[in-house]
């Protein structure tokens, strides 16, 4: 019998950040594929993540208390929870979505497809500048068919919008972006400046005691927060009054955090963050590449402020390549990089096919959380400052490279059918029915002390 995928790739991410391999055995990867109506082992990709990052939470708590746990992850629960925000009921209710009317796909005037992302409201409003029309369906159609699609995506890019073409896999390697991607590994932990060891005290969770600044919005960062959470770190969202957000997102990733508003336009703004930083252990970002870097807080100016941190860097197309700087979603990085064109040619359909969920959020938002704790551990043997880079594209091509499969006859799993793996809370907004976290510790099962609250509810400081 193969290797089930999803014990490779846990064994490739493991390997890939100096882990060692006797840890392997603590962990059992339950369930087989296909677990989601897909071509692609979305199931995989999510048990490898996630098991990843629950097995990086128990290296840490061997490292404070000298004791392995076991550690186990089923592929079907695994999956639910990267659907997370599908199956979230507030009060009993969906909370209501925020879909803008003109996002979708579109067919431009060459046959070939477009992306329009437009539900943050500056996205929605430099479309319909560009497209010079106004905020309706038929009317954006009507502009489309005026472009060629990569001209349009292309001037999309420079007026700092949201729209992507869609690509095979071969037209995606082709592009200097697609083999910039190819070159690199689905993340980097690089030590990027000098400070003592320091070692991890004992305590009654893996992540006890560490504090985490998240500037991250919409699904991968804030996952990562998530999760940091979920093994018992302090994790304090911070994110601005003037900031579009989309509260069902904030509602579900928000799950064990606190929330604070900073506004890094004011120096109060920035003389608070920085305070906040003096005494974090772990910094989060995936602001547009560049953004938090001009108010002062690249990652050398915040190892700078806090010798031994631990930065994280979220973007959408890698930092390498001509793409470096562009803005991106899942939804623009799947279309783009050949993930639908390849999803509607296995289920014979013509218009370009979405993966049935958003694989390239969460699984970057787990395999960021796993590498900030591998960095922690490496701080705790050797010291330094340490940056973590991850992006949607890099950990698409590695999804792309687990394979395919025959899913497509497989159930799409609706609320009813998940309630096993459902917990209700109380929270900020009202009775919380949410997905619980897939992984199972031993010793430390993960779990959220604190309840999703409504942005800003907390003072800019640490409990």
């Amino acid at each position: 019998m193969s290797e089930p995928i999803s014990k490779r790739a846990l064994a490739e991410i493991w390997r890939a950040a100096g882990h060692s391999e006797a840890a392997l055995e603590a962990i059992d990867l339950t369930g087989t594929e296909p677990v989601l109506p897909s071509s692609f082992p979305v199931g995989s990709a999510a048990q490898a993540t996630i098991g990843a990052a629950a097995l990086a939470a128990g290296e840490l708590w061997r490292l404070r208390t000298g004791r392995r746990q076991r550690v186990s992850v089923d592929i079907r629960s695994a999956a639910i929870e990267f659907r997370s925000e599908r199956y979230l009921r507030v009060d009993g209710r969906p909370p209501v979505e925020h879909h803008d009317a003109i996002a979708g796909l579109y067919r431009c005037g060459d046959g070939r497809w477009v992306r329009l992302h437009t539900n943050l409201p500056h996205h929605r409003d430099g479309v319909l500048a560009l497209l010079g029309c106004r905020h309706d369906p038929t009317a954006v159609q009507r502009a489309v068919d005026a472009w060629h699609a990569e001209a349009l995506e292309s001037a999309a890019a420079e007026a700092g919008l949201v729209v992507t073409a869609c690509r095979t896999f071969a037209e995606w390697d082709e592009l200097p972006q697609g083999r910039a991607i190819a070159s690199l590994p689905p993340f980097a932990v690089d030590q990027i400046g000098e400070a003592p060891a320091r070692a991890l005290p004992a305590a009654d969770r893996p992540l006890a005691g560490i504090k985490v600044l998240d500037l991250t919005r919409i699904i991968a960062g804030p996952v990562c927060g998530r999760t940091l959470a979920a093994h018992g770190a302090d994790v304090l969202l911070i994110t601005a009054s003037h900031l579009p957000s989309l509260e069902p997102l904030v509602i579900d990733t928000g799950r064990g955090k606190l929330s604070a508003y900073i506004d890094l336009r004011q120096a109060s703004g920035r003389e608070a963050l920085a305070a906040l930083l003096r005494d974090a252990d772990v910094f989060v970002q995936g602001y547009r590449p560049g953004a938090i870097a001009a108010f002062g807080f690249g990652p050398q100016d915040v190892a700078r402020i806090r010798p031994d941190i631990i930065y994280v860097s979220l973007c959408a197309y890698g930092h390498e390549g001509p793409w470096a700087g562009r803005r991106g979603f899942d939804s623009l990085v799947q279309t783009a990089s050949g993930f639908n064109a390849a999803e509607a040619e296995a289920f014979g359909e013509s218009e370009p096919r979405p993966l049935p969920a958003q694989v390239l959020d969460h699984a970057t938002g787990q395999l960021m959380a796993f590498a900030a704790m591998s960095a922690l551990a490496r701080r705790h043997a050797r010291g330094g400052s340490w940056h973590v880079r991850a992006s949607l594209a890099q950990t698409g091509y590695w999804f792309r490279r687990l394979g395919r499969l025959d899913g497509l006859m497989c159930r799409d799993p609706g609320f009813d059918e998940v309630g096993d793996r459902l917990e209700d809370t109380p929270s900020g907004f009202g009775r919380l029915t949410a997905v619980r976290h897939a992984a199972v510790m031993t010793e430390t099962p993960p779990h959220w002390t604190r309840p999703t609250v409504p942005l800003g509810t907390h003072a800019p400081a640490w409990p």
